[in-house]
């Protein structure tokens, strides 16, 4: 392969050509960004960018000279029209030809948006600005849905002094993958934060009246916001005739259905897999299988996935899905987790009031667990199911047991 082009520019995107190079691939290298400027990181926008802390050179995935030293050719602001598999290359957006020998799609998503005008997204860094301009305090914020991005969305709308609602139709949100434990937990916390939360959807948005389904009445907002998921960015792979379903289908490599494309990322969907996984970890685990399918190498197993949010104070940890526990085990109190008079401090101490976590089992094996404010306990539980340790309930639940010693057997 003399030459790799990459389209897309979030950490799938850089994380592959970061793979690439690190495994001695030394031919020509070009990502392609529809987006201006350097290539970012997106978890921060939902925290620390709304809250003023972060500036844009603070949330950069790699700085400028990066690239120039892995002999990345970044191309920002060119928006790629069409991928042409069977020509060897790709179409730019001014109609432009380029060539390449394999073409990585690392496109990511689009934020689903609700059908009345002026409503808010949250995924790039302009709309992050925008927001953050509104969110002043006493201003009336309806955040729709209540996920990762819109609770961390609304938690930061708190932090900023706005009055916040926050309009999901599902009672307690993330239930099916961390637990109802965890997830209720983390659900009243928006409560006792000042949150207004309300289980209904949105029928329509008249001016400033936010009317809601069912006999939840309305809600007066100067801004609305949705945070209701994304949908895969699969434009470039259906013209190119690639197999779509519920995103672009790829091996355990990341090979599509055309041999000389990949994809990665938020994008891509694993043969096998009902789901696609849009995490960090997730993003920058298929860069290096990306780079591994590419080279013609075996893809090193991959163990449970992983991921995190912040919101008012406390670290949220999930690894694997409840979905797939028989049972769920507790360490610690959900009652005392969250609380404004926490004693304890987001640092896996394990002390009384510390936050807790959920551990799910299934055939006497760790399968998932979900913790809030235990890092030390997640990072051992990821290893115990990784190697398939055999484990007890009573082991697991008692918070004087060093989970760690367990890994010893």
């Amino acid at each position: 392969m003399k030459h790799i082009a990459v389209v897309g520019a979030g950490l799938a995107a850089v994380s592959t050509c970061a793979a690439l190079r690190a495994q001695g691939y030394d031919g020509g290298l070009t990502l392609y960004s529809a987006e201006p400027g350097l290539p970012y990181d997106r978890p921060p926008l939902s925290k620390d960018v709304l809250l003023g802390k972060a500036q844009r050179a603070d949330v950069l995935l790699r700085p400028a000279d990066w690239y120039d030293a892995h002999r990345v050719v970044l191309r920002p602001g060119i928006p790629v029209r069409a991928v042409r598999p069977g020509e060897g290359g790709l179409e730019l957006d001014d109609g432009t030809r380029e060539k390449a020998d394999r073409v990585v799609l690392a496109t990511g998503g689009t934020p689903r948006t609700l059908p009345f005008p002026g409503t808010h997204t949250l995924r790039t860094w302009e709309e992050a600005e925008r927001l953050r301009e509104r969110l002043l305090p006493g201003a009336r914020v309806v955040v729709v849905g209540a996920g990762l991005i819109g609770a961390e969305t609304a938690a930061a709308a708190r932090v900023l002094g706005c009055e916040v609602t926050l309009v999901d139709p599902v009672p307690v949100p993330l239930a099916a993958v961390v637990g109802d434990a965890v997830a209720g937990a983390l659900h009243r916390r928006h409560t006792i934060e000042g949150v207004r939360v309300i289980t209904a959807g949105v029928d329509r948005v008249e001016g400033s009246v936010v009317h809601l389904t069912g006999d939840a009445g309305q809600v007066v907002a100067d801004t609305v916001v949705a945070g209701i998921g994304i949908r895969p960015a699969t434009e470039l792979a259906l013209t190119a005739g690639l197999s779509v379903d519920n995103g672009i289908v790829v091996d355990t490599g990341r090979r599509t259905s055309h041999p000389h494309v990949y994809a990665v990322g938020d994008v891509a969907r694993h043969d096998g897999s009902p789901v696609r996984h849009e995490h960090w970890e997730a993003a920058q685990r298929d860069g290096e299988a990306a780079a591994h399918g590419l080279l013609g190498r075996p893809v090193p197993e991959e163990g449970a996935s992983w991921f995190w949010s912040d919101r008012h104070g406390s670290r949220l940890e999930a690894v694997g899905t409840m979905a797939d526990a028989e049972r769920v085990v507790l360490r610690g109190s959900p009652e005392v987790s969250g609380s404004p008079d926490d004693s304890g401090s987001p640092d896996g101490s394990g002390s009384p009031g510390a936050g807790f976590v959920a551990f799910g089992l299934r055939g006497g094996r760790l399968v998932a667990a979900a913790a809030i404010d235990r890092v030390r306990e997640i990072k051992a539980a990821r290893r115990l199911i990784d190697r398939g340790v055999p484990v007890e309930a009573a082991q697991l639940a008692d918070e004087t047991a060093d989970l760690r010693t367990l890994l010893k057997r």
